[in-house]
């Protein structure tokens, strides 16, 4: 068993995020985002798969109501990464762009198909423990996981997230 296991989760250390294929917040492909490269800012991570309807009915209204309160803030920082563990063929980086660009949301978007150091699954999932999609994780400015969960409040998630910026 790894040395990380408690990496990612609420309480613990946050795990670098290990996604190679990124857009930025206009569709176009940029490099990797690092954790490391967010230091000193919160960073919320909304987890998803285009084809999950509680990511389109629930997870991406939240996301952008987050999005819209705080888009004046440089101490919040918020990206999407689809975490497929399933349906491979369809939840694509095709898929990614087309969702970016239906909920209109400026931030960085990843996909993240895994490989088989994680048996073909999420990175993210996998480092993170995420129980599937919608899952939302907040990453403190010290990078240490605070929520780490598929429920979320989103007007308490807002005032928690403005006393952050």
């Amino acid at each position: 068993m790894s040395n990380d296991i408690t990496y990612g989760i609420a309480g613990y250390k946050a795990h670098e995020f290990l996604v190679d294929q990124w857009i930025d917040g206009n569709g176009m492909k940029t490099g990797p985002i690092k954790l490391w490269d967010l230091d000193e800012t919160f960073k919320v991570i909304y987890c998803f798969q285009s084809w999950c309807p509680g990511c389109h009915s629930r997870g991406f209204p939240a996301l952008k109501e987050m999005v819209e309160e705080l888009k004046d803030s440089d101490k919040v920082k918020f990206l999407a990464i689809q975490t497929v563990f399933e349906g491979h063929d369809t939840n694509t980086h095709e898929k990614l762009i087309e969702t970016q660009k239906q909920y209109d949301i400026k931030i960085p978007f990843g996909h993240d198909p895994g490989d088989e150091s994680s048996n073909n699954r999420s990175q993210i999932m996998y480092h993170y423990r995420t129980g599937g999609t919608p899952w939302f994780i907040f990453i403190d400015q010290r990078n240490n996981v605070v929520f780490n969960d598929f429920h979320l409040n989103i007007k308490a998630a807002i005032e928690f997230l403005k006393t952050q910026s």
